[in-house]
């Protein structure tokens, strides 16, 4: 099992928004993701602390292994927060869970992240050769 973690600040959400409309969210929101959260600032800096703590557990951190749009956040009927992620990153991380817990508070929203791996998976073999 691993962890990450991120905090991102909503007026600096809020400022990426309104300066790049909607080139901004088609850079880390997925349509479904988008239809949710629309330019929500609180919403898409939810989005934006999840993906960034799912990649730090991963350990590699957004980049072409993981890419925001690789990662979707959803929530259940009561409102708990779930990630939904690509076939790639499922196959070739070998995830068989993940938990998340996100917070926000002071115009700072944190996200935490819990993911673990199969035993034979790439993430686990590039930890172990460091």
């Amino acid at each position: 099992m691993q962890i990450g973690i991120d905090i991102a600040s909503i007026a600096r959400i809020k400022h990426f928004i309104n300066r790049f409309n909607q080139k901004a969210l088609d850079r880390f929101l997925t349509s479904n993701e988008q239809t949710l959260y629309g330019t929500q600032p609180q919403k898409v800096a939810s989005a934006w602390a999840a993906k960034e703590a799912f990649s730090k557990a991963l350990g590699c951190g957004i980049c072409a292994k993981c890419g925001f749009l690789d990662i979707e956040l959803f929530r259940n009927q009561n409102g708990q927060p779930y990630l939904v992620l690509s076939p790639r990153i499922q196959d070739s991380f070998q995830i068989r869970s993940t938990s998340i817990s996100i917070s926000h508070d002071y115009g700072f929203v944190i996200a935490a992240v819990i993911v673990e791996c199969n035993k034979n998976s790439i993430f686990l073999d590039s930890r172990e050769n460091q």
